[in-house]
């Protein structure tokens, strides 16, 4: 088959590649969209790489083309995506329900083979059907909005209160749906953007603040949601926070984050709750975070929108994709189309 395949940092090309044989319990999809995830990013032009060569990818859409033996439930045909964590189910966080804390896990697209490619391999238990009316495109952000749900839970949330979104990323966006899916009395998106604000009112949030030009108002928020993992984004969710705010971090920070002794004081003053949130999954595997995102985008209550998408490349102009990642010109999610 044909894949992008990483053969060094700085050295992905559309190649040919030992196609995916399936064994028993798993299928074999068919790709038709793989989204590039900002973890993919430093996989290809730093060194986080696990090894070489490498098809990497984990946010994907496509279609079972076979079905290995004891599959249940599946058909050839179904549109699905798919879970990318391969938990150990063995554990003691397995055991509890709590897989993202697995310490013998497996990750399809960065520990074993992934989506950048004509053909994916999955075990059964991490494939989710999604509905007709659900294009390949969509299908491919079911991961992004998994990790918006996630955060959500993890955060205690509980509607009639007013919520504040620190990023107005992918995942910002998608936590600011969920925050009005789940009976947010009002929801404040945060960005320096004000295309990406637009977008985020255009999608239901009811406020937006472009931290450049605006002063935000502090201590007002019951939940707060930091979504960018920027140093300043992390600490403007301490400021905003209420007396007593549930506060969460989706977001990765990728240097090192700093608090002044009065920014990190607002914890205590204000005796909020903070939590972090990593990955998208719960019992049973992978979770209603998945099953809910399939509901409620075939619903429409869980909107999808071209914004959201920066720019598509066909699979076979990967390159050109991650030259967009080498010049910091990205404005929103990439994706990568099987012709």
């Amino acid at each position: 088959m044909k894949a992008g395949v990483l053969f060094a940092k700085n050295d992905i090309r559309y190649a040919d590649f030992e196609p995916p044989s399936i064994g028993a319990g798993e299928v074999l999809v068919r790709v038709k969209v793989s989204g590039i995830c900002g973890s993919d990013v430093p996989r290809v032009l730093g060194d986080e790489a696990r090894y070489y060569p490498i098809v990497l990818g984990h946010e994907f859409a496509g279609e079972i083309v076979e079905i290995g033996e004891g599959v249940a439930d599946l058909a050839i045909g179904d549109r699905v995506t798919g879970a990318p964590l391969v938990p150990c189910m063995k554990c003691a966080a397995c055991q509890t329900g709590d897989f993202a804390l697995c310490k013998n896990y497996s990750f399809i697209g960065s520990r074993e083979q992934g989506s950048f490619a004509e053909y994916l391999k999955l075990p059964a238990q991490n494939v989710v059907k999604f509905d007709n009316s659900i294009s390949f495109e969509q299908g491919a952000f079911f991961e992004p909005s998994t990790v918006a749900i996630h955060g959500i839970r993890l955060n205690d949330y509980k509607g009639g209160h007013d919520v504040a979104i620190i990023g107005g990323g992918t995942i910002g966006i998608f936590t600011a749906q969920w925050a009005k899916i789940f009976g947010a009395k009002s929801v404040t998106v945060f960005d320096i953007s004000d295309e990406r604000l637009a977008l985020a009112k255009k999608l239901g949030a009811d406020y937006t603040i472009n931290t450049l030009n605006e002063t935000p108002e502090f201590g007002k928020y019951k939940y707060v949601f930091e979504t960018a993992g920027a140093p300043k984004a992390m600490q403007t969710a301490f400021e905003v926070a209420a007396n007593k705010a549930n506060v969460c971090f989706i977001g990765t920070p990728h240097e090192n984050l700093t608090f002044t002794q009065q920014q990190w004081e607002n914890m205590n003053r204000k005796e909020f709750k903070l939590t972090g949130s990593w990955m998208s999954y719960s019992a049973p595997f992978p979770g209603d975070e998945w099953t809910l995102t399939a509901h409620y985008f075939a619903t429409g209550q869980l909107k999808f929108d071209d914004g959201l998408i920066f720019k598509r490349f066909p699979l076979s102009e990967i390159d050109k994709a991650f030259e967009l990642f080498r010049q910091g010109n990205v404005g929103g999610k990439v994706l990568l189309i099987n012709e």
